[in-house]
């Protein structure tokens, strides 16, 4: 009869580990119905269950195990497993799977426990844990460090209330905890599209331009308010550039080279242009700011409002069609037809009550830096890290990339 054992090792890694323990099963015919290994500084976890056919006593099998192990100078246990146990375990491997990402500057244990605990309370198992973040000096005291750990779950919950407790516990302890379908559109996102003012820039350029026209206290009282989702933002838009009317277009490229691109902005489309992805800016503010960030971060497309001048002086008026939050979500779909991809391959990311339409089609919509409103109704969101904490959220390890 066939036996099932798993086998257990533990040690300091060194190369040949997993070579020589299964050249052993080899010789003996062993089947290996799983293997699993990780590595915590530099210590080796290595577990294989291990089918003993019935011309083998498992006795010979596990005695040649035991002394290369203990050659090694490694530790080693041996576990019977039922029949039984096996089948149930067998019976798992279709239930829904998840990766749940929790970022930070720092990784504490708080955050693990309460996460893990709101796994374990919708009764979903844990099947690997990994460190996307690249290893930290002990006293580092860079304010720009990240943080990053993923868990591999498997499991049926309720994804409504599970994201509302994590959302708590990251306003709490002052991280981000995002949670994804494990399934193929996760790992075949194609195109990206940002939000311009707040998000790609720590700015707001209408802002910007109000200062220079000396209408800035009564330009920002009406940004806030359609950001929090007060105002209609294309009513809100027109009444913001009729305040800017007479203001003379020689600031723009001041104002344009003054904007201070956001924490991670740079890192990030850098490596989306080298990884393959396709690029936009979805903007509710001005094209020829617009056309500026895509110039110097090197974006493929920009979408957003023209500045309406005449004899390069700001009329106050606005022409053609505002680029609101439905026009946002339209040109996201329409982009994502142009290069032949579904909505479950594209990534949103934006900060505003404008942004939601968007954020809520697109495969991946991450509220960044949002305010309240928007990362309730937002399925992801990042506040506490710069905007390359997307490429976590992809997946990405630090040695991925630059």
């Amino acid at each position: 009869m066939t036996e099932l054992v798993l086998i257990r090792v533990t040690g300091a890694d060194k190369p040949g580990v997993t070579a020589s323990l299964s050249g052993i099963l080899a010789q003996y015919k062993v089947t290996i119905l799983d293997i699993g290994q990780a590595e915590i500084h530099d210590t080796l976890s290595l577990g294989i269950l291990a089918a003993i056919p019935d011309q083998a006593s498992s006795a010979p099998v596990l005695k040649d195990i035991l002394f290369r192990v203990h050659e090694m100078g490694m530790s080693v246990t041996f576990t019977p497993v039922t029949p039984e146990s096996y089948e149930h375990w067998v019976t798992q491997q279709g239930k829904p799977r998840h990766i749940i990402t929790l970022l930070g500057r720092t990784i504490e244990s708080e955050a693990i426990a309460r996460i893990t605990a709101i796994a374990a309370g919708h009764d979903l198992n844990i099947d690997q844990i990994h460190r996307l973040s690249g290893r930290v000096p002990l006293h580092e005291t860079n304010a720009a460090t990240r943080a990053c750990v993923e868990f591999s779950v498997r499991g049926v919950a309720d994804q409504a209330l599970m994201r509302s407790q994590f959302l708590q516990v990251a306003n709490e302890l002052g991280v981000d905890i995002a949670v994804q379908e494990d399934d193929v559109y996760r790992r075949t996102r194609r195109l990206v599209a940002f939000d311009m003012d707040s998000t790609l820039i720590e700015a707001e350029v209408i802002d910007e331009l109000a200062a220079a026209a000396g209408v800035g206290e009564q330009v920002a009282e009406i940004t806030e308010r359609a950001m929090q989702g007060e105002l209609d933002f294309s009513e809100s838009f027109r009444q913001r550039v009729a305040l800017l009317k007479g203001l003379s277009g020689d600031v723009l490229q001041g104002i344009a080279e003054r904007l201070p691109v956001t924490e991670g902005a740079e890192r990030l489309i850098s490596n989306l242009r080298a990884l393959g992805y396709t690029t936009a800016i979805l903007s509710g503010g001005f094209t020829y700011f617009g056309r500026y960030l895509q110039e110097k971060l090197g974006i493929d497309y920009v979408f957003a409002n023209e500045l309406d001048m005449v004899d390069n002086v700001v009329t106050g008026d606005v022409s053609g069609r505002i680029v609101d939050g439905q026009r946002k979500a339209e040109l996201l779909r329409e982009l994502a037809a142009e290069q032949g991809i579904r909505l479950e391959q594209t990534i949103a990311v934006g900060d505003g009550a404008n942004d939601l339409p968007m954020l809520s089609i697109a495969g991946l919509g991450i509220a960044f830096r949002a305010k309240p409103l928007v990362k309730e109704n937002a399925r992801h969101a990042i506040s506490n890290m710069g905007l390359d904490g997307v490429l976590y959220l992809l997946g990405y390890h630090d040695r991925d990339i630059s």
